[in-house]
């Protein structure tokens, strides 16, 4: 705002204070200080910019400001002292509003990710915050090796990365439960890959999961839910991808929902690897690394550090005790989703 657009209220009593104070060479009293930090509390209040504030002090000075040279050094310091109360009170009453915005966004974000309020008046609020409910939306999560906060160093740094790449696009970024989320629409294909990518450059390690796109408010929540489902499968299982898609582990949560029937699988299938020497857990990691390499036996050794006639003997030890042959594709379904039963379960370190 022009100057000329502050209203008098806020410099009510300036003008004397300051012909006052020069005339006496005195401070400025706590009574007079106290009413410039409330006039600069509620300017702020009302929308008015504090370089506009600042600049009608100084014209209300020059026009009382003494004629006679002597009392120009006390004129001075009375209005440091004033403007200086003033922006005391306007920035505290921005402090204030940053806190409520603040407090408001968080409980926002609480009622949307736990689904405790009502729709309508969710969708609401939300669009306060940039999302339209009514459209689909995905979540991704971040999750690094130290628990994120607003401010951070780290969520400062991936949203202005998303600001100058997508602008304004409906995108709310936050953290929740120490992690970094990204709330974004689901036609924005290219926005939550983008915010895996930063997320994960800016830390320096972590992992982040993409829920997929899902319809409504309630959609919402089951994206983050997806996200989560990820990163803990993701956790369970050792796998090593910075970079989780939600769809591309669905298979993990449907082998893990009956959880008795796949410890009956574990213990038919590799409990006889307890009895090996050293036990069933090199025996399982064995495993676990001739699978991901595809079953070749060379890219498997390699994983695990060891010549590739161990790894052939190792296999062989697994097939006598077991009676399954890994190399056999007529067993290979059997004891792939056995293995990977045990690592859902913690089996062998978790008694089943």
């Amino acid at each position: 705002m022009a100057e000329r657009d502050i209203p008098e209220q806020y410099l009510a009593g300036y003008a004397r204070i300051l012909s006052d104070v020069a005339a006496t060479g005195r401070r400025l009293t706590r009574q007079e200080l106290d009413s410039r930090r409330a006039l600069g509390e509620q300017a702020a209040e009302a929308g008015y910019g504090l370089r506009a504030l600042v600049g009608a002090h100084l014209a209300a000075a020059r026009a009382v400001w003494p004629a006679a040279p002597g009392l120009a050094d006390g004129a001075l310091a009375a209005l440091h002292q004033a403007v200086d109360a003033f922006a005391e009170g306007y920035e505290r009453a921005q402090r204030l509003a940053v806190r409520q915005e603040e407090a408001a966004r968080r409980e926002f974000i609480d009622d949307l990710l736990y689904g405790r309020s009502d729709l309508g008046r969710l969708a609401e609020r939300a669009e306060r915050f940039g999302l339209r409910l009514s459209h689909a939306h995905a979540v991704a999560v971040a999750q690094g090796p130290a628990a994120y906060t607003e401010g951070d160093a780290v969520p400062r740094r991936v949203e202005q990365a998303l600001l100058a790449r997508f602008g304004n696009r409906d995108v709310l970024l936050t953290t929740k439960d120490g992690r970094l989320l990204c709330i974004a629409p689901g036609h924005e294909e290219e926005v939550l890959p983008y915010f895996a990518q930063q997320a994960h450059a800016a830390a320096d390690a972590g992992r982040v999961a993409l829920g997929r796109p899902r319809p409504g408010p309630g959609g919402v929540v089951q994206s983050y839910e997806e996200a989560l489902n990820a990163l803990e499968m993701a956790e369970r299982l050792g796998l090593d991808d910075p970079v989780l898609h939600a769809g591309d582990l669905l298979v993990y949560p449907v082998l893990a929902r009956d959880r008795q029937a796949m410890a009956d699988l574990v213990l038919a299938t590799l409990g006889p690897l307890t009895t090996a020497r050293g036990g069933a857990q090199p025996l399982l990691d064995t495993l676990t690394a001739y699978f991901d390499a595809g079953c070749v036996a060379t890219e498997a050794a390699r994983r695990l550090s060891l010549s590739v006639r161990a790894l052939t003997y190792r296999l062989a030890r697994i097939h006598h005790l077991t009676g399954a042959d890994p190399s056999d594709p007529a067993h290979r379904y059997k004891l792939q989703t056995a293995t990977i039963g045990a690592r859902l379960l913690d089996w062998p370190a978790k008694e089943l």
